[in-house]
């Protein structure tokens, strides 16, 4: 019979042992016998609960995604003939996306005989970029597509750090 090491549940090493009497022990206290180092010498097996320690592995997985933020592309939609009013709130919306960490594609779509003057998408969609320059930069330039002109907006990269406790300290002594 092959030997394992046996740990409990809280840790304590309870020493190697034949299989089927660490098997015996586990079932004793109402538990599982669980693998969790089979490449060592004499292999590792620990006495636990085994669906409290899968619903604790989830639990902690669950966690780590929270704290992710997936990008995702956000769409502005403009068009050729467009007001200056009407400009200022698609780029409110493109702000809005971007400080939500989302990209967003600003595209200018055109009608009928529009696409004969790409210069007008050009410029706008270079009027829009400067007016949020301070958040985001250009990631794919503007480029034609099918009947229409778009560009990616990113976020720029910026530090969120509170100012240091030295720099804060040198501000006070300053003064």
């Amino acid at each position: 019979m092959p030997e394992v090491l046996v740990v409990t549940e809280t840790g304590d090493r309870l020493g190697v042992m034949q299989t089927t009497e660490a098997i015996q022990r586990a079932q004793d206290q109402d538990l599982d016998l669980v693998e969790v180092a089979p490449g060592a010498q004499p292999p590792v097996c620990r006495i636990l609960d085994y669906g409290r320690y899968r619903y604790e592995q989830s639990k902690k997985e669950r966690e780590l995604r929270k704290g992710q933020h997936t990008q995702e592309l956000g769409e502005v939609r403009l068009r050729p003939k467009i007001g200056q009013h009407d400009i200022d709130f698609k780029t409110r919306t493109v702000r809005k996306l971007i400080d939500g960490g989302d990209k967003v594609k600003v595209s200018v779509i055109f009608r009928g005989r529009e696409a004969t003057h790409p210069e007008l998408a050009i410029n706008l969609l270079k009027k829009v970029s400067e007016q949020v320059e301070d958040i985001a930069g250009i990631d794919t330039a503007p480029q034609l597509e099918g009947r229409g002109m778009s560009m990616i907006l990113a976020p720029l990269k910026r530090k969120h750090a509170a100012p240091s406790k030295q720099a804060e300290s040198a501000e006070q002594t300053a003064e």
